[in-house]
């Protein structure tokens, strides 16, 4: 027997329909590449985005074209997200931090027909033409008044256009947006996500246990729009009228600071080394956050020194985890009532792990062999996932994603305790195998932040004649301090167990992060490739 309920399919423009109907005098406010700050309504971009719509259909474009994207968190991006997948085209955005080459790789193995870009990009841009294959128009997302080059310019491309359009209906499985892994490890791979995952991530991430936002709540997203489709916001934003403020290109301290107290906001969501910039600026400046309640972070571990700088602000800041192959969201760490009531150390090792999963994301740890593992808080294990908005296959792939009983393997290594808590140990490529024993280079980072003069910390595993690995720590210090390699070995001692004390520590400017915050492992070895331990 069948159920008898209307066949609607899940689409993202009902999201938007929903929240004009609903929230349509709701703010949504760019700092602009420009420089000044845009303000507008839920209602007026709609309107946008109409003409948008009708304006790509003029430029050509058709159902399933890919149309490439390289743009900051603006509200010109935002009108892009709805407007593309509402036409039946693929939304394809693109990190620029993947550099000219693996830039181009992606666009050209996606097939873009179009590429729009905001102006800080156009050098890039110009350096990508002469190797794109595929992409027949270019516009950049600016006015008249500030175009740098001879591309198509966004809003003479839309001023025309009607600004009504009535959305068609198509199959929910249809694809609306793609995004390429980072190609930490490879070529980047491509992950088409469709209309019916990403309403149904939108779904499972405003729940009161996931980011628990409400109509009234004000979210700045750093977390960027050319990744991940900025951890869902443009979609989860809408969907409960939450008043959007966009960052644009202006990340620093300084820049959030005042975002965040002029418009008030009460959410926001980035990886740690944003986060750590926000505490440092305000550690240095002395100001106070006096809106801001709620902070998400993701991308790495969020380091205990960061949950515990920004209590001292009355800031809640937790973890999610999730990656380009989960839509991205698979947990955040919503404590429940009777961890809530703890005392604030009590509680901090609940803190610290990657929290609980979404309805519908299935979770499981594994042995090398393939045997299922206990979820115990002890067994430690390469951790699968699956659900409704997980990658089923990479885009052209050429071998298998999934296992042979349909999981996809996400790299991590993890333990998940009885509670469902998940605790991400290390990637399955960074583990140290040293003596016999696996050591998490993710423990040592973690415990190495929270020394006062640590502002970043990475681990790599170089050769021991004995041990065949051993850690070497690698730190930028905090601006003002200046530890020495003994004091933080001998901070560490009471920190972790003896197996991961780190044999050197080296002290670097920089350290490489990728786009959503994690440490390049790959680039730190070929750093350290000729690095030889003290005896």
């Amino acid at each position: 027997m069948m159920g008898l309920m209307m066949d609607r399919p899940l689409l993202t423009t009902e999201i938007l329909k929903h929240a004009v109907r609903n929230y349509k005098d709701t703010e949504i406010v760019t700092r602009t590449v420009e420089g000044p700050i845009h303000r507008y309504t839920i209602g007026d971009s709609n309107r946008r985005i109409a003409k948008l719509a009708n304006a790509l259909i003029d430029m050509g474009v058709k159902p399933g074209d890919r149309i490439g994207v390289i743009g900051w968190n603006t509200h010109r991006q935002f009108e892009l997200y709805y407007a593309i997948g509402g036409i039946g085209a693929v939304l394809h955005t693109v990190n620029p931090r993947l550099g000219p080459e693996n830039a181009a790789f992606v666009i050209n193995h996606a097939e873009d027909d179009f590429l729009f870009y905001d102006t800080t990009f156009a050098p890039l841009v110009a350096a990508l033409k002469p190797l794109l294959k595929t992409v027949k128009q270019f516009c950049a997302l600016t006015d008249s008044d500030h175009a740098t080059d001879d591309a198509l310019i966004y809003e003479d491309l839309i001023a025309p256009a009607k600004d009504t359009f009535e959305w068609p209906d198509f199959d929910e499985s249809t694809a609306v947006a793609m995004c390429y892994t980072s190609g930490t490890t490879g070529d980047p791979k491509g992950v088409v996500y469709s209309h019916r995952a990403l309403v149904l991530q939108a779904f499972g991430s405003v729940l009161p246990t996931a980011l628990g936002v409400v109509e009234g709540d004000s979210i700045l997203p750093v977390v960027p729009m050319f990744h991940v489709n900025a951890w869902n916001t443009p979609y989860s934003s809408l969907m409960v009228g939450l008043k959007q403020v966009f960052p644009g290109p202006r990340l620093d301290g300084e820049g959030l600071y005042e975002l965040l107290e002029s418009e008030k906001v009460t959410y926001s969501v980035g990886v740690p080394t944003v986060w750590l910039g926000l505490l440092q600026y305000l550690e240095k400046t002395g100001k106070e956050l006096t809106h801001l309640k709620t902070g998400l972070s993701g991308g790495s571990a969020l380091p205990e020194a960061l949950i515990r700088g920004f209590a001292k602000y009355d800031v809640h800041l937790r973890q999610g985890w999730g990656m380009t192959e989960m839509s991205p969201i698979g947990t955040v760490n919503s404590l429940p009532p009777h961890i809530q009531k703890l005392s604030f150390e009590d509680r901090i090792p609940y803190e610290l792990k990657a929290g609980r999963a979404l309805p519908f994301v299935d979770m499981r740890i594994v042995d090398p062999a393939g045997k299922v593992l206990p979820h115990d808080g002890q067994a430690d294990g390469h951790l699968q996932v699956r659900g409704p908005w997980i990658v089923g296959e990479y885009y052209k792939a050429t071998s298998e994603t999934l296992t042979d009983d349909g999981w996809f393997d996400t790299g991590d290594v993890a333990i998940i305790d009885e509670d469902g808590f998940l605790q991400i140990t290390d990637r399955s490529k960074d583990v140290i195998k040293t003596g016999g024993e696996w050591v998490s280079s993710i423990e040592i980072e973690n415990a190495a932040q929270s020394h006062p003069g640590v502002a970043q910390a990475g681990v790599i595993g170089v050769y021991h004649p004995k041990w065949q690995e051993r850690p070497l720590l690698i730190i930028v210090k905090k601006e003002g301090q200046n530890p020495s390699a003994e004091e933080i070995q001998e901070f560490l001692k009471d920190k972790i167990d003896k197996i991961a004390w780190p044999d050197a520590v080296e002290f670097v400017d920089e350290i490489p992060l990728g786009a959503t915050g994690k440490v390049l492992k790959t680039e730190l070895r070929k750093a350290f490739r000729d690095y030889k331990l003290p005896v």
